[in-house]
């Protein structure tokens, strides 16, 4: 499996990247997958990897980049406990500086890249994204919705039911997969986000997984759930069947 360390020209500097790509050259759909707050790190590289490997060009952007290259601090190769709420903690000020429109700029950059690839088809991309990056994935499917033709969010952040959702939700033209986790989302905030979509008038699936918490797609934590995990591809990879031609 091909993989690269690139690096992406922003408006604000330049954004250090992971890229994966099937053997065999020839040209793949792109897709852009925003990492949870963690950052690029093994596991993601092996998600990434997972999905080239159905025929996709995969980049990874580290959208913290304007504080340093990935890892911006060093994780351990298990994050539990103590150690995630302390990691989450350092995190916080970082999540809160990266306003809408930081994540706009940077989405309209790393759009332009991926789709400047010689690995890239031409056509619509993807946008997937967990935790944090989920609702960049969601910012960034709003914003172009001549160019992103499906976009995927799973465990999204605490209070992805709330107003900007809802508005996002709104200005959608792209297929749409949400993942909760159970933690994260009532039933009844599941029924209210579900009209929205409906209203939107966009072809959706939007459930939460049974049994999760916040972080449940990520082996290297304690919020890991494999099946849910499994449910998560099981999801991702018709979508994108649905939405990009492989070649």
């Amino acid at each position: 499996m091909p993989t690269k360390m690139l690096q992406i020209p922003t408006p604000d500097g330049r954004a250090d990247a992971f890229a994966a790509f099937p053997d065999g050259g020839g040209r793949h759909p792109g897709v852009l997958m925003y990492p949870d707050a963690f950052g690029i790190r093994p596991v993601l590289r092996e998600m990434a990897c997972e999905l080239a490997g159905h025929g996709y060009y995969v980049l990874v952007p580290n959208f913290f980049y304007r504080h340093g290259p990935a890892p911006l601090f060093e994780l351990p190769e298990y994050i539990g406990g103590d150690v995630r709420r302390a990691l989450i903690a350092r995190l916080m000020p970082l999540i809160e500086a990266h306003t809408a429109e930081r994540a706009l700029r940077d989405a309209d950059a790393y759009l332009g890249f991926l789709t400047s690839r010689p690995e890239v088809a031409a056509g619509p991309v993807a946008v997937t994204g967990y935790c944090f990056g989920g609702l960049l994935a969601m910012r960034t499917a709003a914003a172009h919705p001549g160019q992103v033709a499906a976009v995927a969010e799973f465990h999204g952040p605490v209070g992805a039911d709330g107003p900007e959702m809802h508005r996002l939700v709104s200005e959608l033209t792209a297929e749409v997969h949400l993942g909760h986790a159970e933690t994260d989302m009532t039933p009844e905030a599941l029924g209210e986000l579900n009209q929205a979509l409906d209203a939107a008038g966009v072809s959706y699936t939007s459930e939460i997984y049974p049994g999760t918490v916040h972080g449940f797609t990520m082996s290297d934590t304690d919020a890991f759930d494999p099946d849910a995990l499994q449910r998560h591809w099981d999801r991702l990879l018709p979508l994108l069947g649905r939405t990009l031609t492989v070649g």
